[in-house]
């Protein structure tokens, strides 16, 4: 089809959009373990929910599992994955002697922290999350079973009827709905006056930055479209703000060959932004294929600049470091 026969498509690309400073950190750290004790690297669980990213790592010689017990005995290391995990999964690899490197973004250490102070002052604890997700089992996994009570939705947050509503702390999970979790909070304030909450939000800035230009994107789209994995919480709500902000669509999509473009026609507009597991080669490959169907403007709608940097763990900095000086 030559230029002048493909309709006229407005392109309005987030920015910023996909890889968080936690993300980038989580793979790198199976990269270098995998540079410096060579394959085979276990990960247990998705190091980040991007199967286009596993899959990468995968051809590299990592080997991902769901639980310790499908480990063999091995000296080679154990990587937990980005969205951290129960403290009985450390205390397991110890036990079982394992080499275990943990890749836990900073971020959600950070509430795992907060769990563990609001736990000593004698607080009951109500984690804003999903259930199921890994950082919420991470997270509640903390502490004791019953320690934590989750809150999933405004109805939850009603309801609830907590043993000591005088003494109360709030945390959430870091990939959460900016707007939704505002409102549970605000429900938990009407209640619990006295409730203590973060004093810096938990919800990470790489998914407030991304649903806000989202939003700006939406408002002048027909359709946006997420690049993002299923199981990617912060992904599904990136979909989700499009929708409520003024697109009369929007999809989740893994790659390009997930579009339907049969739902496309007569579509003069499209928002384009990528969840903050998802690699920009595939934000370039969705870009290429509307470029082969339509005669795409890209304009790019930036908000803010991100410049945050997470430090990789001490002990694999320094085994770089030591294979460095020996070469």
């Amino acid at each position: 089809m030559s230029a002048a026969e493909k309709p006229p498509l407005m392109l309005y690309l987030a920015a910023p959009r996909g890889f968080c400073a936690g993300v980038d950190r989580a793979i790198k750290i199976v990269e270098l373990a995998l540079k410096v004790y060579g394959p085979p690297v276990y990960v247990r669980h998705e190091i980040v929910h991007n199967k286009y990213v596993v899959d990468g790592l995968r051809r590299q010689g990592a080997v991902f599992v769901d639980e310790l017990d499908e480990i063999p005995q091995t000296d080679q290391p154990v990587i937990f994955s980005a969205h951290g995990v129960p403290k009985a999964v450390p205390e397991d690899a110890a036990a079982r002697n394992m080499l275990y490197i943990d890749a836990t973004c900073p971020l959600v250490s950070k509430v795992h922290k907060e769990a563990k102070i609001h736990r000593k002052r004698a607080r009951d604890i109500l984690l804003i999350g999903h259930k199921g997700h890994p950082e919420v089992i991470g997270t509640m996994g903390q502490l004791p079973q019953g320690a934590v009570t989750l809150i999933e939705t405004v109805a939850d947050a009603e309801s609830i009827r907590p043993q000591e509503p005088d003494n109360l702390a709030w945390i959430t999970q870091t990939t959460l709905s900016v707007d939704d979790t505002s409102d549970i909070v605000g429900i938990l304030q009407r209640r619990f006056p006295s409730i203590v909450g973060p004093h810096k939000e938990d919800i990470c800035y790489a998914t407030t930055n991304r649903q806000e230009v989202v939003k700006v994107i939406a408002a002048k789209s027909d359709v946006v479209f997420v690049v993002g994995a299923p199981n990617s919480s912060n992904s599904q709500r990136l979909r989700e703000v499009a929708e409520r902000s003024g697109a009369a669509a929007s999809h989740l999509v893994q790659r390009a060959a997930d579009i339907d473009w049969r739902a496309l026609e007569g579509v003069r507009s499209v928002g384009l932004t990528a969840g903050a597991s998802a690699p920009e080669v595939l934000v370039d490959e969705v870009i290429d294929a509307f470029r082969s169907r339509f005669d795409v403007t890209v304009e790019l709608e930036h908000t803010v600049d991100e410049d945050v940097v997470f430090t990789l763990p001490r002990a694999l900095r320094e085994k770089v470091a030591e294979m460095e000086a020996a070469v």
